[in-house]
């Protein structure tokens, strides 16, 4: 079949030659057989048909029902398998994006969320610890996050059902059970891990590009009325388990090169692990945009962010945990110091709601300046909220 070739795309299409994210698909006629495939506009190259045709030495690589192969396989690879993928864009290997259905692109391994927005820490703080300092001591001394649960991680599309737990008002005497009354988004952007590293190694700032395969959108589902019962002393739980949303689209790391930035700059002294003075810039300039029922409701942005990837990889690993094939890691909520640039509704309601309703759609998108003009996209995260299960 003919499809657009790259010079053929509209213009500003964030899909375009320079983007080339991977995913994971299938066809109605071979619906038990994923693989890997890239978008271009929309329409998706079917890779492992092009690899096998062209006898590429990476065919079983693309054949792979996920990406976690390919991401194993280290950057060397990756590199020569994005040459080989340009070189196929004028190919009749490809299919309309709307005639094929899209999977989680990866296994994930390992789960880990960070907290790297001052704006959203700042605003948290004042929200759920009203007087007093709203950064903790730490904050500026370290990355914070928690580890989530891999499980419940799912590719975009995908309903999320209102969860339930105990959750306890203010002037209540005890705490209650029933369906989350204060659903929430996280706009996030994750980070996913290709190349391992073993226990007791760990992973400097300089060693970043050699394991990252590629970056994602997140969209961190969040109960707040659970989270803010069961939160201290140890943090998200419950609150935060039961659904956690991926693009269906990996976009490699090295397409946003020309969007590189540096991070706010450090009001504290870093210690030397954290310490990326000397480091590439950190920073990346996605503009995130959050739409629920079609409305914009947000646009983040995600060059704001104090922390950096490069940063929350060395210290998630810094005390010797490994890293594994198909582990992610998220940003957490990224905000802005704009009322209009806050990525979660406890911050752009000032925690008095209202929150999500069951049947709330929540599309999150973003895109990144490259070079000459071009725009990098991230693949959309889409999210319904359906009626708990209470029977």
């Amino acid at each position: 079949m003919h499809v657009h070739s790259p010079s053929e795309l509209p213009e500003g299409d964030p899909f375009g030659a320079a983007t080339l994210p991977y995913g994971i698909f299938s066809t109605p006629d071979a619906p038990d057989r994923p693989r890997v495939g890239v978008r271009l506009g929309d329409h998706v190259l079917d890779a492992a048909a092009a690899a096998a045709a062209h006898g590429s030495a990476h065919a079983g690589l693309l054949a792979q029902p996920t990406l976690n192969a390919l991401m194993a396989a280290g950057r060397p690879v990756w590199e020569a398998v994005r040459r080989e993928i340009r070189g196929w864009l004028q190919e009749p290997y490809f299919l309309p994006l709307d005639a094929v259905t899209l999977h989680l692109p990866f296994e994930v391994a390992d789960y880990v969320d960070f907290y790297a927005s001052e704006h959203h820490a700042t605003n948290v703080g004042r929200i759920f610890r009203p007087g007093m300092d709203p950064l903790t001591p730490n904050w500026k001394h370290l990355p914070i996050g928690y580890h989530g649960r891999a499980g419940t991680v799912v590719v975009s599309g995908t309903d999320v059902v209102r969860p339930q737990g105990q959750r306890k008002a203010p002037d209540a005497e005890l705490p209650s059970f029933g369906p989350s009354l204060r659903l929430d988004i996280e706009a996030e952007v994750g980070f996913v891990v290709g190349t391992p590293a073993p226990a007791a190694t760990p992973v400097p700032i300089g060693e970043f590009r050699e394991h990252v395969f590629g970056v994602c959108l997140v969209n961190d589902w969040s109960a707040r009325d659970v989270q803010a019962w069961e939160y201290v002393p140890l943090g998200p739980f419950l609150g935060k388990s039961f659904a956690t949303s991926v693009s269906a689209w990996i976009t490699p790391l090295e397409a946003f090169d020309a969007a590189r930035t540096a991070p706010p700059e450090r009001t504290h002294p870093l210690l030397p692990y954290l310490d990326d003075s000397a480091a590439e810039p950190g920073g990346i300039d996605l503009r995130i945009e959050v739409r629920i029922n079609g409305e914009v409701v947000s646009r983040p942005p995600f060059a704001s962010m104090y922390w950096t990837a490069a940063q929350q990889l060395a210290h998630m690993t810094v005390n010797g945990a490994s890293l594994r094939t198909g582990d992610l890691y998220a940003s957490g909520t990224v905000s802005g110091p704009e009322p209009d640039q806050l990525g979660c509704l406890l911050e752009l309601t000032q925690g008095k709601g209202p929150y999500l309703a069951d049947g709330d759609e929540v599309v999150l998108t973003a895109w990144a300046p490259g070079a000459d003009g071009a725009r990098i996209g991230l693949g959309e995260v889409r999210g319904r909220i359906l009626p708990a299960r209470t029977a």
